[in-house]
């Protein structure tokens, strides 16, 4: 997408200071570091206020800066631009809404949930792809200022767009959808993620909801069949549902059935549906994954897309980072990194498919706390420390103070070994005195926590020993009988 000066400071209701009004922008973002010639630089406020990075936006090569304050003579010439707004990220806003006007023939397809969302969306995306010129949300850009980045970097080719949307208040998803326009709504399901902010599960559907209020008339809604919370939002909607799952009716709806892992957890399934049956494996992790899967299949079949092309896109779809991410350190110990974030719903896939990984020596979890849970904290990490002994864990490292209730509630339910630890530092001390080179860890906990640091030490060595690692390092997983 390309804005010029005065389509920013017209759609923003803002003043030119500097610059040419014709001067165009080729890309947009708000990060210096990230920042490409030519760029229009958003000097957002927030743990650091963009405003103090304008001069190095500058130095990078941007042309345009949109500021809410001044910054004095940073612009020489015409070849670079200030707007001043009101508010930089109501003016980001703005522009990604500006963008979406000038892409009226793209259909938008929305993601939310409490968990799952930037899966399939991914996954989505590379099956949409097969058939479409695809703009997707890069990596978790799914708030008020991201999503607008997303639309800007759509261009006049651009046939369908991907939006991943969360959500930590009431609102936030209405006030996306009213930039983005979506068609066809996707809600993975309804958990208990940033409770803290939303309350109970009825009151976080409702927000996940504001996803469906948006839709048109002839819009489609894209739900989970095994959520409970699924009949309520889809209840009185004047547009097409689509139900996605295991107990989904293959007669409107898509079917998951017959789901296998493999030794790298890729699941195998099949999608029965209006549109006939299919059989597909994906190259993301997890047998949660089959109906993150089968919701993209939905999307796509509903928008035309033949069934080969629907299973060669899953096929080809990859994981993002931190994301049940599969390595193996130099002495062989497996590690399945997933710290992104965690929540008792991504905690519970998470060890479910841990547990299926196939691993010559013991299990071990390093499970973080899960932040943001409100009234429900003590109760959901109380269930966690239940669940790592119920899938058959060896050993857990429960990091944080929320980790005393994950390691309590192990402890009685007898987990060989636990360890409390107060931070990561102590977390890889623990779990460099607990594994042994035939050993896998899974390394999950909510963002703030910072597991991925101890996920990178272990697979650079950290926990290796000096004798020979006895089976084959050409093999990322041993082959052998999957656990419970």
């Amino acid at each position: 997408m390309e804005l010029t000066v005065s389509d920013i400071a017209a759609t923003s209701r803002g003043r030119i200071l500097a610059g040419d009004p014709g001067c165009t922008a080729t890309s947009f973002t708000y990060d210096s570091r990230l920042l490409e010639p030519g760029a229009c630089f958003f000097a957002l406020r927030g743990a650091r206020d963009g405003h103090d990075f304008v001069a190095d936006a500058f130095a990078r090569g941007a042309r345009v800066a949109v500021v809410s304050r001044d910054p004095g003579d940073l612009a020489h010439g015409g070849a670079r631009a200030i707007v001043e707004v009101p508010d930089t990220l109501h003016a980001l806003g703005d522009c990604g809404r500006l963008a979406r006007d000038r892409m009226p023939d793209a259909t938008v397809v929305g993601v939310t949930g409490s968990a799952g969302k930037t899966s399939t969306k991914d996954l989505t995306a590379a099956v949409l792809a097969r058939r479409f010129d695809v703009l997707a949300s890069p990596g978790s850009f799914n708030n008020e200022s991201g999503l607008p980045l997303t639309l800007l970097a759509g261009g006049p080719d651009t046939e369908v767009i991907v939006a991943e949307m969360g959500a930590r208040f009431a609102g936030n998803i209405r006030d996306l959808c009213e930039i983005a326009r979506p068609k066809i709504g996707v809600i993975t399901n309804v958990g208990l993620a940033h409770a803290e902010h939303l309350g109970a599960r009825a009151d976080i559907a409702r927000v996940k909801g504001e996803l469906l209020d948006a839709l048109p008339p002839d819009g489609v809604a894209i739900l989970n069949a095994d959520d409970e919370m699924t009949p309520a939002l889809a209840a009185n909607r004047r547009f097409r549902v689509v139900p996605v799952g295991f107990d989904a009716d293959p007669r409107h709806g898509v079917r998951v059935g017959d789901v296998r892992v493999d030794a790298q957890l890729r699941p195998t399934f099949t999608l029965s549906s209006p549109w006939g049956e299919l059989t597909a494996t994906v190259g993301v992790r997890g047998h949660h994954q089959a109906v993150n899967a089968g919701m993209a299949a939905a999307v796509a079949l509903v928008l035309g897309v033949e069934a080969d092309d629907v299973v060669a896109g899953l096929a080809a779809t990859t994981g993002s980072s931190w994301r049940m991410q599969l390595e193996r350190s130099p002495g062989g110990l497996i590690v399945l990194n997933d710290a992104y974030n965690a929540s008792p719903g991504t905690m519970e896939a998470a060890l479910r498919s841990f547990a299926y990984l196939p691993v010559a020596g013991r299990r071990i979890a390093v499970l973080g706390e899960m932040r943001e849970l409100g009234a429900y904290s003590t109760d959901e990490h109380r269930k966690l420390g239940r669940l790592v002994a119920d899938v058959g864990l060896d050993a857990l490292v429960a990091v944080g103070d929320a980790g005393r209730e994950i390691a309590g509630a192990a402890r009685a339910a007898r987990v060989d070994d636990v360890v409390e630890a107060a931070n990561t530092a102590d977390a890889l001390a623990a779990v460099v005195a607990l594994a042994g080179p035939a050993d896998a860890v899974l390394v999950k906990g909510s963002r703030a926590v910072g597991l991925e640091v101890l996920a990178d030490a272990l697979v650079a060595g950290a926990a290796d020993v000096t004798h020979e690692v006895p089976h084959d390092r050409g093999s990322l997983v041993e082959q052998s009988e999957p656990g419970p």
